[in-house]
């Protein structure tokens, strides 16, 4: 039974805020649906009036992205711990973080990533998540396995990590593969070959069998400066 919460004294509004966002937590966990968020819905699981909410929160959108954002931080957790050692492989890691991020937390990520954005500017959460990206790109970029304007190649291969998690949330009746991590490091893979690949291609391409023989090549030469014995970790974009 939820219990009428005493009013807050002068000066604990940041504590009021912070109970109604544990109380909206709870719901979103309960229910797996930013629909059960309703602002007079979380003031009873809060136990306060709804126009205590609405001293804190605008709408019910403004309370549901602040919601979300709790966890966001995570990512960014998330990131520092994939990232040093080799680069190229950190960027992988980086990669399968953030798809893992996603699968973990569905409804967060599509309320903050996938719907139209309501105000102007770029919302927190994308900004967030394109710092992080940026910043993985740009150790690339400075090692030369990646070469081109770091924003721009994060955001080829954000857009592809972003699509592979979205069509998993949004299309989750569709026949998957059963192995999901085998797909996610098959999309982290062909972002971080093909952004590298694509960086050093001429304006003008041969024909395909010339192509298809360039790449055996590449690929042959590959498999055996692997099988080289050396101290790289494996699990990045290359393994």
């Amino acid at each position: 039974m939820t219990t009428r919460r005493v009013r807050a004294r002068r000066g604990e509004g940041a504590l009021l805020r912070e109970e109604i966002l544990r109380a909206a937590e709870d719901l979103l966990a309960e229910s797996g649906s930013e629909d059960a968020l309703t602002l007079r819905a979380v003031a009873l699981r809060a136990g306060v009036s709804t126009p205590s909410v609405y001293l804190h929160f605008a709408d019910k959108e403004a309370l549901v992205e602040a919601v979300c954002l709790r966890v966001w931080g995570e990512l960014g957790r998330m990131f520092s711990e994939n990232l040093g050692g080799d680069p190229f492989l950190a960027l992988g890691r980086c990669g399968r973080a953030y798809a893992r991020f996603a699968l973990d937390h569905p409804v967060q990520y599509r309320v903050l990533m996938m719907r139209a954005t309501a105000g102007p500017g770029v919302p927190p959460a994308a900004a967030e998540c394109f710092r992080h990206m940026v910043g993985a790109v740009s150790a690339c970029v400075e090692t030369r396995v990646l070469e081109g304007d770091p924003e721009e190649l994060a955001l080829g291969m954000w857009s592809a990590v972003h699509g592979c998690v979205s069509l998993l949330i949004a299309q989750p009746s569709f026949p998957w593969p059963r192995d999901r991590e085998a797909l996610i490091d098959h999309i982290i893979r062909v972002a971080g070959f093909g952004t590298a690949v694509y960086s050093r291609l001429p304006q003008t391409l041969p024909p395909s069998a010339e192509v298809a023989a360039a790449l055996d090549d590449f690929g042959a030469r590959l498999a055996a400066d692997a099988a080289k014995p050396r101290g790289d970790e494996p699990g990045g974009a290359g393994e």
